[in-house]
């Protein structure tokens, strides 16, 4: 993700990497997808890279891709987006009230017959994301500051609610409806290593790189000259973290491709619902569009990382719940990219302003 300092009105020039992100994206998949069919070794030696149930790689890439853009924000702007009881209320109804209903509702539409497949999307739906929404965000030039505070407050309720919902969703409502019940068994201790990892980590080194930068050089200098020079490395960390994604069930998804085609017609049918859901509400309740925009995207996105973990965890590692999570990043990845170039041109003739329009603030671009 290349940055650049610029003024209102004068939008910078995009960089080659900005400019064909979505092929690099696409390539990123595909040879992650050939790794994974074509060398079996690399994906079992990935698979046996875990400390406490995290894998290393994955969990690498995934520290790099969020890094710089939590260095971005600005932590002293934090405690105006707390005060936005609108965006913050909204946010959580969306991802703790809408999205594990809707998710639940289509995974039974879709796939009543694929008790497995189903129960692994369910378990999507329950993951908020808490990790690559910031790349999303960013892109499509969403409110940074909100993020932070909506990825922190998804974090919070992942490791309190997600197991009660769990319960909820996979025992407790299907019974009520007469329909066919899986349980879920999985600690509270999982889910927080989860957070603190994919969250914690980077959210920490984000907050000291910048408190340390500003204090010793400025500012003028933290933003102009440090920011653009890590900027790129988030969509260094995103590639690398999709090849590894798919490299891991490339033989799985290559040759069960009626099987992958099922699984992604709800998770597509999800994303548009919850991604337009969040944009609409936002702006039928007075947002601006980089309030919006960020509330669409923390509703749309999953903590796929921690769905899979608990579906190879709960029912194994060649498991359909596991596959099912797996084809969760495969679809999510292209759909929320696509959702991005959707964004900008909504902002432009929904909400009549120019997105990359922000006077003196560093912005990522996308378009």
């Amino acid at each position: 993700m290349s940055t650049a300092t610029q003024t209102r009105a004068m939008p910078a020039k995009l960089s080659t990497l900005d400019r064909w992100l979505p092929l690099w994206i696409g390539l990123a998949m595909v040879a992650g997808l050939l790794l994974g069919r074509f060398i079996p070794a690399l994906s079992d030696l990935l698979a046996h890279m875990e400390v406490g149930g995290i894998s290393v790689p994955i969990g690498l890439g995934l520290l790099v891709m969020m890094y710089p853009v939590l260095a971005k924000v600005r932590y002293d702007k934090v405690a105006a987006v707390t005060g936005d009881k609108k965006l913050l209320v909204s946010s959580l109804i969306l991802n703790w009230i809408a999205g594990p209903a809707v998710m639940f509702a289509l995974a039974w539409l879709f796939l009543p017959d694929l008790p497995e497949y189903r129960t692994g999307l369910i378990i999507v739906g329950l993951a908020r994301c808490i990790a690559m929404v910031v790349i999303w965000n960013d892109l499509a030039c969403g409110d940074r500051e909100a993020t932070a505070v909506l990825v922190f407050i998804n974090s919070v309720f992942q490791v309190v609610a997600f197991s009660l919902l769990g319960w909820f969703y996979l025992t407790v409502l299907p019974g009520w409806l007469g329909l066919d019940s899986q349980g879920l068994d999985v600690s509270i201790g999982q889910i927080a290593i989860n957070v603190l990892v994919f969250l914690g980590v980077p959210l920490a080194a984000g907050f000291l790189t910048r408190f340390f930068g500003e204090k010793a050089k400025g500012r003028d200098w933290y933003e102009a000259k440090f920011i653009p020079f890590i900027g790129p490395f988030a969509l260094y960390g995103l590639l690398f973290t999709i090849v590894l994604l798919f490299a891991l069930q490339g033989e799985a998804i290559t040759s069960q491709p009626w099987d992958v085609a099922r699984i992604a017609l709800p998770l597509l049918a999800y994303f548009a619902i919850m991604w337009f859901a969040g944009l609409l509400l936002g702006k039928g309740i007075g947002l601006n569009y980089a309030r919006s925009t960020t509330l669409a995207f923390t509703a749309a996105g999953n903590n796929f990382e921690l769905a899979i973990a608990v579906a190879i965890g709960t029912f194994g590692a060649t498991s359909g719940q596991a596959l099912a999570g797996v084809v969760g990043p495969l679809i999510e990845v292209p759909v929320l990219v696509g959702l991005v170039y959707v964004s900008l041109w909504a902002a432009r003739t929904w909400f009549h302003t120019d997105p990359y329009a922000v006077p003196a603030v560093t912005k990522s671009r996308a378009s």
